[in-house]
């Protein structure tokens, strides 16, 4: 569990850490004021399968080195949801994006 003062830190350094393995279109959405259950989601698109593997593992590797595990993951071909706590982290193909438009659905959110 992240301290309150260090989620925006985390979320910053979820940011560096896929656009290192080339995520496109990485977007951070605060939740705090939208929602009572969740705080903050990143969203990043995958080229490919393999590539989002590639984000799923060098994400987990990273973050593993500030003793952060993700919680049990819902995965898919399309989508992998890695959950921080009060980071939820949406690794998506670009068709599942476009099909579940999170950022559409959580339109009132602001972004950072």
């Amino acid at each position: 569990m992240v301290k309150p003062k260090e989620v925006l830190a985390l979320v910053g350094r979820i940011k560096e850490v896929l656009s290192e393995k080339k995520a496109e279109d990485v977007v951070a959405l605060d939740l705090t004021k939208v929602s009572e259950a969740l705080d903050y989601f990143v969203i990043a698109t995958a080229q490919s399968l393999p590539h989002l593997q590639a984000l799923e593992s060098h994400l987990e590797e990273r973050l593993r080195e500030f003793s952060l595990e993700p919680r049990p993951r819902e995965k898919s071909p399309r989508w992998v949801v890695l959950d921080y706590g009060e980071v939820v982290v949406h690794l998506m193909s670009r068709e599942a994006r476009a099909f579940y438009d999170l950022e559409g659905f959580w339109a009132d959110a602001e972004r950072v």
